[in-house]
């Protein structure tokens, strides 16, 4: 132990206790075995005590981050505290909001000790309400549906229709000015039933696909990918798509159609957004699943390095890494999103962004913080398609925040 620390706490009248029994019967236990600088799982006597701290009925509040969790990157190794609330000095740590570390911190806490003049632009951050709202797209008063932002959607197939309705429905509800799917006469039918709005260009089951962008009309940007299948003609789809020269979102099948064409993204000049869940991510980076999520931050950064991209890695929390190692982490997660077809919202949600000017970064954030407000919104159990009503709560409430 720190000579000086336990004899101020002799003389505040502690005791030090022979093993780790004695918090079996404790009402609050202070974890500080490690600090920011730890790394790796606990050695055997704290994971004793973790243990013992775990399993008894005390409330478990840890110091800067809960041992045992790698405060830069949410990675847990081992053994780790689990603790109910976590109170962390000076700033916010990246390890205490990414998965797996963000579900050992509790609820977290930050203690400003006058580092802030003295503290470096931040390569981690989490958006609030009001960054949100400065960076929501807001109609002027010469703004035309042209203005606004044309999207273009390729999603849906014969097998799965519902994901060009919920991907088109995110587009619409996400401010697009306009919006254009691509697909299958069968979804293109039941999208022009449910979104009027839409602008319509079937053809995919003939295979007639090539040169999608070009016939479907200009846009601003597009979404390729949810339920549009994996055969060869959905891999003509994302390949024109992937061709054009504006922001391109590539979600779900156009995923896995990017993994065994990895080379599509070489050439392209204008920002790709791509929002893999981990399988997704593993089949595109050639890992394991578990390998993902036991690091999302780092996996995240490099994939989006490597392949000159902005990575959207979806899941309980989300991590938005651009090329040049900026990342985002969504703070409003919530388990209410874990239902078929939420994602498909999200990308025509970002889609919709990109469209109006968001740089990827951006819409990938302000997509997934007002995705998962509207999970929290929406009457639960949601569906995806609840998403849709309660996105304009959510705008709602994030430009009537309070300041600071």
């Amino acid at each position: 132990v720190h000579e000086g620390g336990l004899a101020a706490l002799r003389r505040a009248g502690g005791r030090v206790a022979g093993d780790s029994g004695v918090l079996a019967t404790a009402d609050l236990v202070v974890d500080g075995v490690l600090g920011i600088g730890g790394r790796g799982g606990l050695r055997e006597a704290a994971a004793e005590a973790a243990a013992a701290a775990a399993g008894g009925g005390a409330a478990v509040v840890s110091v800067d981050v809960p041992s045992g969790v790698d405060a830069d990157t949410g990675r847990v190794d081992g053994v780790a505290v689990r603790a109910d609330v976590t109170v962390t000095f000076g700033t916010g740590k990246p390890g205490l909001l990414v998965a797996p570390g963000a579900g050992y911190a509790g609820v977290v806490e930050v203690v400003d000790i006058g580092l802030g003049p003295y503290l470096p632009t931040a390569d981690v951050a989490a958006l609030d309400a009001h960054d949100v709202a400065a960076l929501l797209p807001t109609p002027r008063p010469e703004s035309d549906k042209y203005r606004r932002g044309v999207v273009g959607v390729a999603a849906g197939s014969t097998a799965y229709t519902g994901a060009a309705v919920l991907a088109v429905g995110g587009a619409v509800r996400g401010g697009a000015g306009m919006v254009r799917y691509v697909g299958d006469p069968r979804p293109a039918g039941l999208v022009r039933a449910r979104w009027p709005e839409a602008v319509i260009t079937e053809g995919i089951a003939e295979g007639i696909m090539e040169g999608a962008p070009e016939r479907a009309g200009q846009v601003q940007a597009w979404v390729v990918g949810p339920g549009l299948g994996t055969d060869a003609a959905a891999e003509s789809v994302v390949r024109g798509v992937l061709a054009s020269d504006v922001p391109v979102l590539v979600d779900a099948d156009g995923l896995t159609v990017l993994a065994r064409h990895r080379d599509w993204l070489a050439p392209r000049t204008a920002p790709t957004l791509l929002t893999p869940h981990a399988g997704e991510f593993g089949r595109l980076q050639g890992l394991e699943r578990a390998a993902v999520e036991a690091d999302r931050l780092t996996q995240a950064r490099l994939a989006a390095r490597e392949l000159g991209v902005t990575m959207l890695l979806k899941g309980s929390t989300m991590v938005v890494a651009a090329p040049d190692g900026r990342v985002r982490v969504n703070p409003t997660g919530t388990a209410a999103l874990a239902t078929a077809g939420s994602g498909d919202v999200l990308s025509g949600l970002c889609g919709a962004l990109l469209a109006q000017g968001l740089e990827a970064l951006d819409a990938a954030a302000v997509g997934a913080f007002l995705h998962g407000l509207a999970g929290r919104l929406a009457p639960f159990p949601a569906s995806a398609s609840d998403l849709w009503e309660a996105w304009r709560a959510a705008v709602a409430l994030v430009r009537n925040s309070p300041g600071d």
